[in-house]
């Protein structure tokens, strides 16, 4: 099972390191694939992460590292990260919508096969033992240590 750091996490949620450069990395470093919040300002020219408004200024090669999730905030970011080619995705409140590559992520109790379902309740093996690809939570490490 693929075990997805929601917005960098590991430990839980911590607003203030959300979508960070670093918080991510340090995720990646702990073996976690992390969905992150992109934003296009095409004013600027540049892409940022955060989750209710662009905060962190990235690089485009930033979002080619292996294992990241892009969750395109606007759509001007959508456009610009299929042109990059990476893993990403647009939605709202859809029960399910497929990434550029093909799976499905899936919305808070809603389950796929072959999909990434986001998670919220405590580390259990209810949810483990449910035939999916994946989960994204904000606590990975808890969630590891029941695989």
């Amino acid at each position: 099972m693929i075990l997805v750091s929601h917005r960098g996490n590991i430990s839980g949620r911590d607003p203030t390191k959300e979508n960070s450069v670093d918080y991510i990395l340090a995720a990646i470093d702990l073996g976690f694939d992390v969905e992150i919040d992109v934003w296009y300002d095409l004013n600027k020219k540049q892409y940022f992460l955060g989750h209710n408004e662009p905060i962190y200024e990235i690089s485009s090669d930033f979002l080619l590292t292996d294992g990241l999730w892009c969750h395109a905030k606007n759509k001007t970011a959508l456009e610009k990260l299929l042109e990059l080619d990476v893993n990403c995705f647009w939605h709202q409140n859809d029960k399910f919508t497929l990434t550029s590559r093909g799976f499905v992520w899936c919305y808070p109790d809603n389950w796929s096969e072959k999909g990434i379902t986001v998670v919220f309740d405590s580390p259990n093996t209810a949810v483990l033992s449910k035939n999916i690809m994946g989960i994204c939570v904000d606590d990975p490490l808890e969630w590891r240590k029941l695989l």
